[in-house]
């Protein structure tokens, strides 16, 4: 069966949700990049946001963006499968290119935190799988924060504040992931990617395709 969910005797899989969240500086923004580049049948999940366009981005593939009237009618009408409000602008996952991805036998990426992995649950779980990465320590986080050389001091502290509170939430997810290496990592994420897109409950025409299987042996 190819990862894409065309099959071999009409053996077929729907697509799954595969959530990657963790503390900022622990490594799944580089951990999805891989997963994107490696990992054939996997797409990025993108955003609808309220904030402006920054230099270089296209609307439909970094953002949908779209003004607040719009994002309202949205979060109404239960069009986006989860949301949040970041700095006063709006964020949040349009339910259709999802649901049309996953129907067709891809799996969709999102890279969200653990408010927003609770309405993904609420709304689809048989379609979730959620990974939570940790980090090997509190040092080795500050000391990636630093390395970036993208946030002052005082982002940082406000950062590393912020990550206990969200580490509170790790056994919430499916699984975990400690990062204290990034190549280790990638092959754990991998393997759990792969392991869940085997799982008989979403290999649709398997009952078909085994009864056919016994039909064939008993002749």
């Amino acid at each position: 069966m190819k990862a894409g969910g065309h099959g071999i005797g009409g053996v077929e899989r729907r697509g799954l949700m595969f959530v990657l969240s963790s503390p900022s500086g622990a490594g799944k923004t580089t951990l999805s990049r891989l997963l994107i580049e490696r990992m054939p049948g996997l797409k990025m999940s993108v955003s609808a946001t309220t904030r402006p366009v920054r230099p270089g981005e296209i609307d439909g593939r970094d953002y949908y963006f779209i003004d607040n009237e719009k994002f309202e009618q949205m979060v109404k009408g239960s069009e986006l499968l989860e949301w949040a409000t970041v700095f006063e602008r709006r964020y949040g996952t349009p339910r259709a290119p999802v649901e049309a991805a996953l129907s067709a036998g891809q799996d969709v990426l999102f890279d969200i935190d653990w408010q927003g992995t609770q309405q993904l649950r609420e709304k689809a779980r048989a379609d979730v799988v959620s990974v939570f990465i940790l980090p090997p320590s509190a040092a080795d986080l500050e000391k990636r924060l630093h390395s970036r050389a993208q946030d002052s001091d005082e982002v940082i502290r406000t950062r590393m504040s912020r990550a206990s509170h969200e580490l509170s939430h790790w056994a919430e997810y499916d699984y975990i992931v400690i990062n204290h290496d990034i190549d280790q990592a990638f092959a754990e994420v991998q393997s759990i990617l792969k392991a869940e897109r085997l799982k008989r409950e979403r290999r649709t025409g398997l009952t078909t395709f085994v009864r056919e299987l016994q039909r064939q042996l008993e002749k």
